[in-house]
């Protein structure tokens, strides 16, 4: 080398059967995470919509709520008429007027004839209605808490189907540049036709699976307006973000916690002592009530001669009373009482069924949890920064003329499938707190729990897996 002399700067090897001619030039090269073309308006910029928005409309548009509400109001009136007395029966005699002349007819009058309970029946039924009213309360609460874990759910579905499309709309132009990018590698020489055809079939599924991010997010924000009550809600952009407030949970502690107060324990601790006040009411009805009767009336009999000064005159104004009970010689309530028994039996036995599965679907919840947050950690401190720093290293070599641009792509792709299985990851895991922190109830729009029906509904919170959620699979 001649001193003055230059070194010539690095090119990358032309692609077989091509020949770099004098004065050719490469392409610009793509950029890292820099969308050249603006996303596409899919998801308005406003209005921003946040959770406890939504969480207020519900309270007052889901139906369900309201049918809570009137279930107290009935059991309060049942509650309420157990406990009324009897009314009286009023009425009119007439006696023996078949058999007296016109001018002689015997008797009649006005009766009052009433009924007494003993034995505390009323206190008793009342009892029974009133443990049905705390069912009610409490399965209002729990509707309550179903419709709140329901929205929360919907809300980080959406939100991460928004995330989703937002990563398939950035992957779908990187895709078109990709495409344009090996156009000009190829005019130059530096690709094959099939690596241009391998890159348009890239950029063809990359818009597909936009669109399927599309109509999932589409869906996901039907089924949440739906939730709330107001099914025509204007789909609009979620506030927030899966990663906010993403504070570990204590096994021990939410085990605990839902063993001892969630609502479906409750409601059926309720229907214990409710069916606990059945055997009791049922035990009073041996107690014979009480039959009072009593009546004023005119009697037109004439006194016989036995009394010479009262001979002839009418007997004239009467009074009359009865008193009765009925004797439980045949029937005390033999069979009524042995079903009361059996009734409270079986709830009990209830009791600790249900304390079983919870148990079992509060193993099968945080393991999902669990799976959940482990996969979130090791995405968010190893597979998505190493995902990023070998996409960067690729891009880079590139720039340096050291690798070829169909691995950049690859790298690239490599990344935002990365990113997007995070994403779902965060959704799994939200989704899965919210059911553990929610007593594992779900279902905002399933029919209430009715007081006094034997077992507490327990359908209980099913979590759904990530692709289930927000519907972004790479499968069809």
């Amino acid at each position: 080398m001649t001193p003055g002399m230059q070194m010539p700067t690095a090119s990358p090897s032309p692609s077989p059967g091509h020949v770099m001619t004098p004065g050719m030039q490469m392409p610009s090269q793509p950029q890292a995470q820099e969308i050249k073309r603006p996303r596409r308006e899919v998801i308005p910029a406003s209005p921003i919509v946040r959770l406890e928005d939504l969480e207020a409309m519900a309270f007052q548009r889901n139906p369900t709520l309201a049918q809570a509400e009137d279930s107290i109001r009935a059991a309060e009136g049942r509650r309420r008429q157990a406990g009324m007395f009897p009314n009286p029966i009023a009425g009119y005699f007439l006696e023996e007027f078949a058999f007296r002349s016109p001018g002689e007819t015997a008797e009649h009058g006005l009766f009052v004839e009433q009924t007494i309970p003993l034995g505390g029946k009323l206190s008793k039924a009342r009892r029974v209605f009133a443990r049905e009213k705390d069912q009610a309360v409490i399965l209002a609460e729990a509707q309550r808490l179903r419709v709140t874990n329901s929205i929360r759910v919907l809300y980080y579905e959406t939100l991460g189907a928004q995330r989703l499309v937002e990563l398939r709309d950035d992957l779908s132009q990187l895709a078109r540049e990709a495409v344009d990018i090996t156009k000009e590698l190829y005019n130059v020489g530096q690709a094959d036709r099939p690596d241009q055809l391998e890159i348009e079939i890239e950029a063809e599924r990359s818009e597909i699976d936009f669109l399927r991010a599309q109509n999932d997010w589409l869906r996901s924000w039907r089924s949440l307006a739906a939730m709330v009550g107001n099914p025509e809600l204007a789909p609009a952009r979620l506030a927030g973000s899966p990663e906010e407030d993403l504070a570990p949970l204590n096994e021990v502690q939410l085990l605990d916690t839902l063993l001892s107060q969630s609502p479906e324990i409750r409601a059926t601790q309720a229907g214990v002592e409710r069916a606990r006040a059945v055997l009791s009411r049922a035990s009073a009805e041996r107690i014979p009530d009480l039959f009072l009767r009593g009546g004023l009336g005119y009697n037109y009999e004439r006194f016989e001669p036995v009394v010479p000064s009262l001979a002839g005159r009418r007997k004239g104004a009467e009074g009359r009373l009865e008193v009765g009970v009925n004797v439980p010689i045949f029937n005390r309530n033999q069979g009524g009482i042995a079903a009361a028994e059996a009734e409270l039996a079986i709830a009990e036995r209830d009791l600790q069924r249900l304390q079983l599965v919870l148990r079992s679907r509060f193993a099968s919840g945080f393991r999902e949890y669990r799976n959940a947050q482990q996969m979130v950690e090791r995405y968010r401190t190893q597979v998505v920064p190493r995902a990023r720093q070998g996409y960067q290293m690729y891009l880079s070599s590139f720039r340096q003329m050291a690798a070829a641009y169909p691995q950049v792509l690859i790298a690239q792709r490599t990344l935002f499938q990365v990113e997007v299985e995070y994403a779902r990851a965060l959704i799994q895991l939200r989704q899965s707190a919210i059911g553990l922190r929610g007593f594992l109830l779900e279902g905002g729009l399933d029919a209430i729990g009715k007081p006094g029906e034997s077992g507490a509904r327990t359908e209980g919170f099913k979590l759904r897996s990530a692709s289930e959620s927000t519907g972004d699979s790479d499968t069809p």
